[in-house]
């Protein structure tokens, strides 16, 4: 159940730049929220938003914070309820799975988030109400889950060939260097209540770094398969005219509005990995820096040639990777879904905005497909059910309660 969200959460760790976040110090300790009788303070909500904040958690940190909140608050009486107790070890096991997404111990976390102001406790007490929800979840629906033959068997007949989702985009990437940060992002969130066509595309013409902003950011048809995985689950909550909220990626802030998506009768392709090439130039978006960088790609035709542009210069100047799509840092696999072998893009910069990345995409090795595993399927069906199941009874937990915004 919080698998998904630590799976976005722990990717844009790894790429997200550590800052200290203010926390307000006035009446910290003092009620915000009752849900039923029980109380959710300040001091908390200001936790979990530094929390969400040093994860890049999609969505406004404060009313993302509140809501887990009285969530976890409902979950963990559940669990009472139902006599379910989480041991130390649990909680200490689910702190290094979470830590471990990020390709860090418990303990390396826990000191990252401490000097950002995150006490431990409040990683703690997230993860806590997570595993007792899970031990909930599987006490309550482990036996309602059940799925027949034939459910199966259509699952299997699909897997051969099946439909897709494609959609219909705009963007808008605008450059945030450290001194500015604030201000974009604050225009960001201006930029993302708009649903009309015609006030993205202007707001691309004007701010956008990417080579779409003379089109209004206009991009063509995506599988949705194709786009990062950070960014479809934004896409696919979206209607046609709205816009995902700001996604804070390096030095730069992103916004996609949906303009129109439709099923198909594609069957995607899917990729083991993805090989791209970075050459970094020294001069950010400076006009001259992006001349040269325009100068180079005229004369580049592979992500070989690079290595002729990179000649006698120090070593780091060049980055060739070849990595997993899920791997891949989320401004990177945004810019790369764009492209076909061999093109570039000149959209992202390093280094506070003083370094510009020529990305180059190499290519992408086709996965190699395996007959769909009948067990696995069962999982598959089952574990959605569940995920159903669970969803409308916190949904129903929710509306029982009585919740009090007392701030």
């Amino acid at each position: 159940m919080i698998s998904r969200f630590f799976r976005t959460a722990a990717a844009a760790l790894l790429i997200a730049p550590l800052t200290p976040l203010p926390v307000p110090a006035q009446g910290l300790f003092s009620p915000a929220i009752k849900v039923d009788e029980m109380v959710i303070t300040n001091y908390e909500i200001n936790q979990r938003m530094a929390f969400l904040e040093v994860l890049r958690a999609p969505g406004n940190p404060r009313d993302l914070a509140r809501e887990q909140l009285i969530e976890d608050r409902l979950k963990l009486r559940e669990a009472e309820a139902l006599g379910i107790t989480v041991s130390p070890e649990q909680i200490a096991a689910g702190m290094e799975e979470f830590a471990g997404r990020a390709n860090l111990t418990a303990d390396q976390l826990i000191a990252e988030l401490s000097g950002l102001g995150v006490s431990a406790e409040t990683f703690r007490d997230f993860v806590r109400a997570g595993v007792a929800w899970r031990e909930v979840v599987r006490a309550r629906f482990a036996g309602s889950a059940q799925v027949s033959e034939a459910e199966i068997d259509r699952a299997l007949n699909a897997a051969g060939g099946g439909s897709s989702v494609r959609v219909l985009l705009a963007e808008i990437i605008m450059p945030a260097p450290p001194a500015e940060a604030e201000a974009v992002m604050a225009r960001a969130q201006r930029i993302a209540r708009t649903t009309s066509e015609a006030e993205f595309a202007a707001a691309a013409r004007q701010y956008s770094a990417t080579a779409t902003a003379r089109s209004g950011g206009k991009l063509p048809w995506q599988q949705i398969e194709d786009l990062p995985p950070v960014l479809r689950p934004l896409v696919l909550e979206l209607s046609p005219g709205e816009v995902t909220d700001p996604l804070a990626i390096p030095n730069a802030v992103a916004l996609f509005q949906l303009r129109a998506l439709e099923e198909t009768e594609y069957a995607p392709p899917s990729y083991s990995a993805v090989e791209y090439a970075a050459y970094y130039m020294a001069g950010g978006r400076s006009e001259q820096t992006l001349a040269q960088a325009v100068g180079i790609t005229a004369r580049i035709d592979t992500c070989d040639d690079l290595y002729g542009v990179a000649k006698g210069q120090p070593e780091e100047v060049l980055d060739r990777s070849t990595l997993p799509p899920d791997q891949i840092p989320d401004d990177i696999a945004i810019e790369l879904a764009k492209l076909d072998p061999g093109e570039t893009s000149t959209a992202l910069t390093r280094a506070g905005g003083e370094t510009l990345v020529l990305l180059m995409l190499c290519g992408r090795s086709p996965a190699v497909e395996e007959a769909p595993d009948r067990e696995a399927v069962t999982t598959g069906l089952r574990n959605r059910r569940v995920g159903t199941l669970s969803e409308s009874f916190l949904e129903q937990l929710r509306a029982d309660a009585r919740i009090v915004e007392l701030e």
